[in-house]
């Protein structure tokens, strides 16, 4: 068999060279018989006890997930008990009985397929990808119709790579990984269970690969890149050798990473940086606290309304970040307002369909825009500031008018919390985000009036290249080191510093190891990034001055093209740390 290169999405990084498992779909077929009137009773009793059966089954996994793995990883069953308490669902299947005087398996099974076929046609991508929730429960459901068991994950034997049309969240969670050391599955994105469980027990993973199953035998040779996304059947010699110097070379740098875990992030010559983490769930906190995060520097609270088809309370908002609060404690969390909008549309808001949605109603344009919907956001995050270092930051400003607005609204969802008498930091930092260009160009007035910034490279970068970053067929345009996204770099941070404020960076940039040179040059002052990066990034700025790190960016901005930027720093890199960078 010649070597085979796929490309997915790629859902946790790291690289893993094993032997494939596919984990097919279970064989639960349904015959269609006819009932009469005298059994329509039994079968519905037969119903309601596979109901029970089933719910007993998930409550069990949901305590066993809770004490092995935490209470954020067994919040994923909640969903599953709502599913079994759906009472259009059951009404429907006993209605349909009845009616139609078919057996309940079949009458079920058929019902399923409508609910999943309405949610594969949702066009919100967080609620598409929760139809796992529905067939896991519904397979659960039909198992225990027709009294069949089903083999997991947990019962695997031997250190395997899984192969998947799909891992349901009861797959995923009863998974060990000293057992599973990787997996692919056919669908999904990096919002759905599998990726966010991925990244949590750090098993590399790549999703979105439409035709593994297909193209992948039990027993294959693959390697999984999870960092970008790619899957290799049957490796030729070569490919092979390649990978596993760099699984070999991985496995050495986590030893190494793991030693300075606890050390500062600081140059040889004493310039002390902070290294925060870029988060997203609530189940990312642990990782973000393992890896020796200096606090969080992104906090994406997207999720609360991407989660739903209604709008999140005050309350629950306030519940998660005071959570974040209490598990940093000191350190800081920087939680950004709602970036609705672009690439995210949520369903209950009724956002248009634009020509240009990256660049139409949505982040700070939204919120100021729906004043009760942001108001009710900035008075959880007000009332979480009591417990820890909260900080708030605005998304998509473009210039110094919306940065007044919203701190106005700030103030009044202040005076709404005074007058209920509840307690907040009244000196709470607020922050500007840095990612258009009339921002970056103007941030000399915006520092005037923010306590820090935080350049978000990934709009920056293609705003002002004019890049569709997802696009595939003008991705090769899409350069981080391009002179012009450099200089707006430079300038925000030379403008904050003039301002006596700090300035970071949530963007991919700040998780590059070659770019942390660059950007260490230049003066930014916290990076922060996906949490697996930071012991990496950590590791390169203490192998190197700051002296030489200004030298070295110096000469980059001197540069004309961003070949020849990445060139350069690549060759930098590997002169800081030879051993790691060097082949």
């Amino acid at each position: 068999m010649s070597e085979i290169i796929l490309k997915g999405i790629p859902a946790a990084p790291g690289i893993v060279i094993g032997k494939a498992y596919i984990y097919g779909k279970e064989d639960l077929d349904v015959e269609k018989h006819p009932i009469t009137e005298e059994q329509v009773p039994l079968e519905i009793s037969r119903f309601e006890d596979a109901l029970i059966q089933t719910r007993q089954e998930i409550i069990v996994l949901q305590k066993k997930i809770a004490f092995e793995m935490g209470t954020e990883h067994a919040e994923v069953f909640d969903a599953h008990l709502l599913v079994l308490e759906d009472r259009m669902l059951i009404e429907e299947v006993i209605s349909r009985v009845k009616k139609e005087k078919w057996c309940i398996d079949f009458i079920f099974s058929e019902v399923l397929k409508r609910y999943a076929s309405v949610f594969s046609r949702i066009e919100d991508e967080y609620l598409k990808e929760r139809i796992s929730d529905i067939n896991d429960v519904g397979r659960r459901i039909l198992r225990n119709l027709l009294g069949k068991k089903r083999k997991g994950l947990s019962d695997l034997e031997e250190q395997v790579i899984v192969i998947a049309h799909d891992l349901s969240p009861s797959d995923t969670a009863t998974m060990h990984k000293n057992k599973v050391i990787g997996f692919v599955t056919d669908i999904g994105g990096k919002t759905s269970h599998t990726a966010i469980m991925a990244k949590s027990l750090e098993i590399p993973a790549v999703v979105g690969l439409e035709f593994g199953t297909e193209k992948i035998k039990n027993g294959d040779r693959v390697i999984v890149d999870g960092s970008s996304g790619v899957v290799i059947v049957a490796p030729d010699i070569e490919t092979y050798r390649k990978y596993e110097v760099q699984e070999e070379k991985i496995r050495s740098l986590t030893e190494v990473l793991g030693s300075i875990r606890d050390l500062p992030s600081e140059t040889k010559d004493g310039k002390l940086v902070s290294l925060a983490a870029n988060i997203e769930f609530p189940e990312e906190i642990q990782t973000v606290i393992q890896h020796g995060a200096d606090g969080v520097g992104l906090y994406r609270t997207e999720y609360f309304y991407m989660n739903r088809k209604d709008l999140p309370t005050e309350d629950e908002q306030y519940e998660a970040y005071k959570n974040l609060a209490v598990s940093f404690k000191d350190k800081p969390v920087i939680i950004r307002t709602m970036d609705l909008g672009g690439d995210k549309f949520i369903s209950q808001f009724d956002l248009p369909k634009e020509m240009s949605p990256f660049m139409g109603w949505r982040a700070i344009r939204f919120c100021l825009a729906r004043p009760d919907v942001f108001k009710t956001q900035l008075r959880a995050i007000l009332r979480a500031s009591s417990f820890g270092n909260l900080k708030v930051m605005f998304p998509m400003i473009s210039g110094i008018e919306e940065l007044r607005k919203a701190k106005v609204m700030l103030e009044e969802a202040k005076e709404e919390l005074k007058a209920r008498r509840v307690a907040y930091n009244d000196r709470i930092e607020v922050g500007a985000m840095i990612e258009v260009p009339s921002a970056a160009l103007t941030s000399d007035i915006l520092s005037q009036e923010v306590s820090f910034f935080s350049i978000g490279t990934n709009d920056l970068i293609q705003y002002s290249l004019a890049v569709d970053r997802t696009n595939e067929k003008i991705a090769y345009l899409y350069e981080p080191t391009h002179p012009a996204v450099l200089r707006l770099v430079k300038s925000v941070i030379d403008a904050g510093h003039k301002a006596n404020i700090w300035v970071g960076m949530c963007g991919e940039m700040s998780g590059e190891p070659s770019l942390a040179i660059l950007l260490l040059g230049l003066g930014l002052d916290e990076f922060s990034m996906p949490s697996a990066s930071i012991l990496e990034i950590k590791n390169v700025i203490r192998s190197v001055t700051y002296v030489k790190a200004r030298a070295i960016a110096d000469e980059a901005l001197k540069l004309t093209t961003g070949f020849e930027v990445e060139t350069f720093l690549n060759q930098k890199l590997k002169e800081v740390l030879p051993d790691i960078y060097g082949s």
